[in-house]
Formats: C-alpha cells, structure tokens, sequence
C-alpha cells in the first residue's frame, strides 16, 4: 500500500484516479479547494461516488485546501510522509484562462511551486503532473511529440502548464526530484466537467443551452476515455523516471462534427449547435504519439471513442439527468 497525495481530488480526472487507487489498496489524501469554476455540488458528487465504489471508504482522507495555501500543503506533507504526489490541481479551461490570466498562473505554477517545495523538504517523493496536449501551440509536427520545443502557447493555461514543466525540471537538476509531466489529450468521460465539450452537447440537448461548434466541427481532436488517462497516470506514479515529459492520448484523432454525432446517436436526439469561428486561442488538431508511453509506462489505451461516448452518456443520464429530476 502507498501513501499518495492526489490534488485536484474532486474533479473530474482526479476522482476517477482517486477511484482506481483506492481499488488497487493504496491510502488516498484528497485535495481539492472546491472551487466555483463549475457548480461544486458535482464535485461533492464526484467525492461520494468515490467514496461509494471504494473497497476500504476509510482509506480516503480528503481536505478542503487550496494548493496556494503554501503552510496547510506544508503541513499536510510534513503530517504524511507521502510516497508519491500526484498533482491534478489546477484551473483549467484555454478559452478561460484569457479572461482571467493572473489566476491561472497564480494556482497552476506558484500552487506547483508550493507543492514541489513540500517534496523537497519531506522525501522528495516521485512527482506526477498533468499538464496539456495545449502546450504545443500551432505546431506542424504531427503527431505531436515530446521532443517539440513546445514554446509557442496560445493562451496563459498552456503557458502556465509549460511553465511549470520547466520548473519540474529545474527541481530536478537541483534536488534530484523525480518529475513526470504527463500531457494530456482532450479527455472525456464519467465526471466530465460542465464545461467540456461531450457535457455541452448533452446540455444543449436536453436542457436547450446555446453551445458553439467552432468551425463547423472541422477540428480534430485525440480524444482519450478518462480510464485510459487514468492508466497513464497510475504507471507514471509507480515508476520514477527522472525528469520525463510523456504524451497520454489515444493516438487516433476523431473529427468534432463526428464526436458530436456519436453523441446525439446515444442520446437518441439532434443537438442544436452554434456555428461559430474558431477562436485564436484554439488548435486545428491535437495527435499524439505515444511512443514514449507505451515504452516508458507500458501504457495501452484501449476504449475506443464509440465506447467511451456510451460509458459518458451512460453516467450523465444516471447521474446528471436523474440529479435534475
């Protein structure tokens, strides 16, 4: 068993991690500041779904903290002697994050600075970090791959997630800090945030709200089920590599316009989309190789979107149209 702290423990990404490792026996320490960026009451939600489906509910402790609060993360290191930190925190959303680009830096780089100080000083336990498929910018090399400069974000949440990989880095040269960057590419599935595309099409089915398909639904996206993130993630938790940045996606990229109908299919109706231009912060395409995951953490995505849309409309049906009732 390990002892692991899991920031970002309520959302959507983290309480499914929170979810697999607790089945597999390890104590989990939550995090999460509960925050208004979407409605708390699902993440509350998120955390008794979590709680409910554990073989061992005691094994999670959560506190409500926010990874800013550089003496409570001081404290709760120094309390648990952590064997591994996984860190999922942040505030998410490029589109967002224009509005709004002080908070993104503050809670996405200092809330990491703050955690990676909290592993020097109390073992430096092995670091995992989510970072985003967003970091490489108008990039021509495709599939993206880790070794692109990825210096060029289009919006403060990339910058802020480059960022602090470089601060990982640093932490490593210095310290000897074990520092997995895993970059992941538009995950979808059970928990899904609000605002995320797969729930804004549901949204818009079923409760009427305006939602825009940017270009018509000419984008490409690699979209990759949250199970199989959630893989990636895990392995990357259970081996130290030194300073690594390593992509996490499904390798197969879906058209917008046909994600969306894989959507409608299940719901069994049409949505009402908005078509509107792409915005400057957003990218044609996202691919990932995945090379150096299948090397590096043995990793192996295996739900395919048509399956992963099912398993989304499965829970949303089950858990956010039946909450509404």
């Amino acid at each position: 068993m390990k002892k692991i702290l899991l920031t970002g423990a309520a959302g959507f990404i983290g309480s499914n991690a929170a979810t697999a490792l607790l089945r597999r026996g390890d104590m989990v320490v939550g995090v999460d500041n509960l925050n208004d960026y979407y409605d708390p009451a699902r993440k509350h939600a998120n955390l008794e779904e979590v709680r409910g489906r554990a073989p061992e509910p005691e094994k999670l402790v959560f506190h409500r903290m926010d990874i800013r609060d550089e003496a409570g993360i001081e404290e709760l290191c120094a309390k648990h002697g952590f064997d591994v930190m996984i860190h999922l925190a942040a505030m998410a959303g490029v589109r967002a994050s224009i509005d709004d680009p002080k908070l993104y830096l503050d809670v996405n780089l200092v809330g990491t600075l703050n955690l990676l100080e909290a592993a020097r000083r109390h073992g430096h336990p092995p670091f995992v970090f989510a970072s985003t498929s967003s970091v490489y910018g108008p990039t021509k090399v495709i599939p993206f791959i880790e070794t692109d400069r990825a210096d060029r974000p289009l919006a403060p949440y990339p910058a802020s997630k480059r960022a602090a990989e470089l601060l990982g880095h640093s932490y490593f040269h210095l310290f000897g800090q074990d520092f997995t960057a895993l970059r992941f590419f538009t995950v979808y599935g059970p928990r899904g945030r609000p605002d995320m595309m797969a729930y804004k099409v549901l949204d818009n089915i079923f409760e009427g709200v305006e939602v825009p398909l940017y270009n018509n639904g000419q984008m490409h996206r690699d979209w990759t089920y949250v199970d199989d993130i959630v893989q990636g993630v895990l392995a990357a938790a259970d081996r130290p590599l030194g300073y690594e940045v390593i992509n996490l996606g499904r390798g197969k990229p879906t058209l917008l316009a046909d994600f969306v109908r894989l959507i409608e299919d299940q719901a069994g109706k049409r949505s009402n989309l908005v078509d509107k231009p792409m915005p400057a912060a957003d990218m044609e395409y996202t691919y990932a190789n995945i090379d150096r995951a299948k090397e590096l953490l043995g990793y192996e995505p295996t739900v395919s979107v048509e399956q992963g849309v099912k398993e989304f409309w499965n829970w949303y049906r089950g858990s956010v149209l039946e909450a509404r009732k």
